[in-house]
């Protein structure tokens, strides 16, 4: 019986000994050492909580879906009941350093795909609950609503992320009614429904969701600082392991001297999951320290800039952006900076990002309507939430 106290929540019950025991793991203690965020922390000083505080918040929530659904005379038993909160406590294990920033950058892998393989070494040595958790992270298990709780549009992931991002930046906007859309929850059928009467909770949700897209996750930035990183690392993957000696945290170094897939971590588990704890936010803040001593220009500015927090400009677009002005941008950056075409065109970049508020292309969140219908929430739907994808256009350069 052990209780965490969290500012979010209040007390936090850990369940199970062997919930306690994935807790205390190297594997799942590292996730003290991976910003929630990212770089957001730049814009939002108070942002700097972590996988840890967010993997927690998420259990939590799974518990206070299983107390609610069996109220309501959904039968979970006690197995099914850890292995969900097991599923849903891990669900972010396999995250890379500074969350979504650099996914796929240092590992050929996303995190995704790693977290499941770490589940299947966990069930090795822990025992077929894990196999179980598993099964329901990955949809596999027959009763689905326990898969729709860890992973949809209506999810505890998503729950707990608002709030607790929002908590943390002080964006009061993006604060949701969790536990009412968690009263409001239903299993029929062995699929999860909500009571019509969480529309307007679900609608909050979503809104609350785009605003913390756009004025947090997507600050232009929090943004333009993730973009210098990932351009940190593309440029470190470019050069000679001769040329990066000396500048990089050694597991940084292991992983950016060859291209490790989800395959190497099946084919060597024990070897690369043991350099894979020490992978965390301090690996590349070290390096990102060190690396402002680097000969090559790129590498110095990007590091410099980035670590004194002297960021990119980003501007917005809801067109492609014109030629003309693009190369102008890349014509004074030529002239204040010194750089040759080849450098500016490493220093200067060009994107967009494409979020919609809700998908119907996914599976859709089902209300229980008054009538004991099922409907699809799309269908009750108005203008305050868009369906539509919304696209915006940016480029990315330093002041010039």
């Amino acid at each position: 019986m052990k209780l965490i106290n969290d500012p979010v929540y209040g007390l936090i019950h850990i369940r199970t000994p062997l919930i306690f025991d994935l807790i205390e793991h190297p594997l799942f203690q590292r996730l003290r050492r991976i910003k929630q965020t990212g770089l957001t922390h730049l814009v939002y000083p108070g942002s700097q909580h972590t996988r840890f505080h967010h993997a927690l918040g998420a259990m939590h929530l799974m518990g206070m879906a299983i107390d609610e659904l069996r109220s309501k005379q959904t039968d979970i038993s006690e197995k099914e009941e850890e292995a969900a909160l097991i599923a849903v406590l891990l669900h972010d294990i396999g995250h890379s350093p500074y969350s979504h920033a650099l996914e796929r950058l240092i590992i050929d892998a996303d995190h995704e795909a790693i977290g499941k393989m770490i589940m299947l070494q966990f069930a090795k040595s822990l025992g077929s609950q894990l196999d179980l958790a598993y099964d329901m992270f990955t949809g596999k298990y027959h009763r689905p609503f326990f898969h729709q709780l860890i992973s949809g549009q209506l999810d505890l992931d998503r729950l707990d992320y608002l709030s607790r991002d929002s908590f943390y930046t002080g964006v009061a906007e993006g604060v949701v009614g969790h536990d009412r859309i968690l009263r409001m929850l239903r299993v029929v059928d062995n699929k999860l429904v909500v009571e019509e009467k969480g529309l307007y909770s679900i609608e909050k949700f979503l809104v609350a969701r785009r605003i913390m897209y756009w004025q947090v996750y997507l600050h232009k930035t929090a943004l333009a600082a993730e973009l210098m990183a990932k351009a940190v690392i593309r440029l470190l993957r470019e050069q000679d392991a001769g040329e990066r000696a000396g500048y990089l945290a050694p597991e940084l170094e292991f992983f950016l001297s060859k291209k490790v897939t989800i395959q190497d971590f099946r084919d060597h588990p024990d070897e690369l999951l043991a350099i894979f704890s020490d992978l965390d936010d301090i690996s590349v803040d070290y390096s990102i320290k060190r690396l402002q001593d680097h000969f090559y220009t790129p590498l110095s500015f990007l590091t410099t800039n980035l670590f004194h927090r002297k960021l990119h400009k980003l501007r917005w677009s809801d067109e492609p952006l014109e030629d003309e002005m693009i190369n102008d941008i890349r014509k004074k950056c030529q002239e204040k900076y010194d750089w040759s075409p080849e450098i500016a065109d490493k220093m200067i970049w060009l994107g967009s990002e494409t979020k919609a508020d809700y998908n119907r292309e996914d599976d859709e969140i089902q209300i229980l309507t008054k009538s004991e219908e099922i409907k699809p929430f799309s269908s009750f739907l108005e203008t305050p939430v868009r369906i539509a994808f919304n696209k915006k256009y940016y480029i990315c350069h330093p002041l010039a």
